[in-house]
């Protein structure tokens, strides 16, 4: 039974692959490569035709950076132009209240990334490009399901510049985002939590080269609404303004002038900065921040990763960390499935279960973060530093700085499974 609409092209034209994935971000071209090196035939749906939007999330931990070495891609990433940094800055006027350094981990893994995500994506889709087992059909998007005799997902539908064709997998992997349409489409709850209540409001500067904190990822605290500001290759700066939920309303409606005011006092280093560059609210989104976990990874048929199956916040930079840990966890499984003719829901969802603790712990130490951001008084401006202060110099700051920046580290590449000789 197909769900395919007028129009669509015939199953017998349309693409014969083992897996379908959709979603061309970090989390689908991971595991796209890892299918494919292990003699996998991969047919990737995205909707862009090209890596050219804007994107937010660009800092990778030291634990992504592993990963996607022993893959072969991160040099060449890399190459295409980045930024290194040294440590983790909470700071309040001139006061430091928090200093994470990441130069204290073993090299060459000791430091935070900022790389543009074109960059890693260009480098993802280069290396998949090479195996002929690859479909790449950019410009689509998924617009439905396809189903069997028994309800069980076998593909998708995907609108393209010459209409709807019909892609049939063995399995299907919903690695489309934090808004999964997939997801949406498999009848799987995304599980939305504020716990947060935050949003945050990202814009990007021009700074020259003697800019101030150039070699740290800096949160400054100011009032109720601290500012993330870290070195974006080439020549910018990437900020984000942290704004309590629903209330960038108020903020807009006071006028550009007032906005430029309050991240001028919020972020002194760039106070000039933005009173030149900021012209409208045009030079500035909104990013609405929440955190949920899908209520299940997995359906017959159809099994999500990334933000699809779970989404974070952006403190602690751990977005990219998860979906490529995401996709590493889940290649073995799918070579399994495969081999064994079992894309179940019961099968697939040994995923989740896999996952889950790794998940819980990152959102609890996402809510530990976010309070030292936004905690005020005595206990966050003099008690909270003074432990952080003492904390270094006990075991358990590495403890807790290897957690951040690795996450699982028993996440491993199977290159076992590999057929590419790599």
């Amino acid at each position: 039974m197909s769900t395919a609409g007028p129009g669509a092209v015939p199953a017998a034209d349309a693409p014969d692959t083992d897996v379908c994935v959709v979603g061309g971000g970090p989390a689908g071209l991971v595991l796209a490569l890892l299918l494919l090196k292990s003699g996998v035939r991969v047919t990737l749906v995205e909707r862009s035709r090209a890596h050219h939007r804007e994107f937010r999330g660009e800092i990778l931990q030291p634990g992504a950076m592993r990963l996607l070495d022993e893959l072969g891609v991160l040099a060449g990433a890399r190459a295409r132009g980045c930024h290194e940094h040294d440590r983790f800055r909470l700071v309040e006027g001139e006061r430091v209240l928090l200093d994470i350094d990441y130069r204290t981990l073993p090299a060459p893994y000791d430091h935070l990334l900022s790389i543009p995500q074109p960059h890693l994506l260009d480098e993802l889709v280069l290396h998949c490009a090479k195996f002929d087992a690859f479909t790449h059909l950019e410009g689509h998007r998924a617009s439905a399901l396809l189903h069997g005799p028994g309800g069980e997902i076998t593909g998708v539908c995907a609108d393209g510049p010459e209409g709807r064709r019909e892609i049939r997998a063995h399995v299907t992997v919903a690695a489309d985002g934090r808004f999964s349409k997939l997801r949406r489409l498999a009848g799987i709850e995304a599980g939305r939590s504020d716990v947060f209540d935050l949003d945050v409001l990202w814009f990007k500067l021009s700074v020259p080269d003697s800019a101030p904190g150039r070699r740290d990822v800096r949160v400054f605290r100011h009032g109720a609404s601290p500012v993330l500001a870290y070195d974006s290759y080439p020549d910018k700066v990437q900020i984000g303004w942290t704004l309590p939920h629903g209330g960038y309303a108020d903020l807009a409606g006071r006028g550009v002038e007032h906005l430029k005011d309050q991240l001028a006092a919020a972020a002194p280093p760039y106070a000039e900065l933005i009173r030149e560059q900021i012209t409208s609210f045009k030079d500035v989104s909104l990013l609405d921040v929440f955190s949920g976990r899908a209520d299940r990874w997995a359906v017959d048929g159809l099994v999500c990763i990334g933000d699809a199956a779970h989404t974070h916040s952006p403190i602690g930079a751990q977005g990219i960390n998860l979906a490529v840990q995401d996709a590493v966890a889940l290649h073995p499984l799918l070579i399994t499935a495969l081999a064994e003719g079992d894309a179940s829901a019961a099968f697939l969802g040994t995923f989740e279960a896999r996952r889950a603790p790794d998940i819980a712990a990152v959102m609890r130490t996402q809510r530990v973060q976010s309070a030292a951001m936004l905690g005020r008084g005595v206990v966050a401006t003099r008690v909270r530093p003074a432990l952080a202060a003492l904390l270094r110099r006990t075991p358990l700051y590495g403890k807790v700085l290897r957690h951040i920046a690795y996450g699982n580290p028993d996440i491993r590449v199977a290159k076992e499974l590999f057929t590419d000789g790599a």
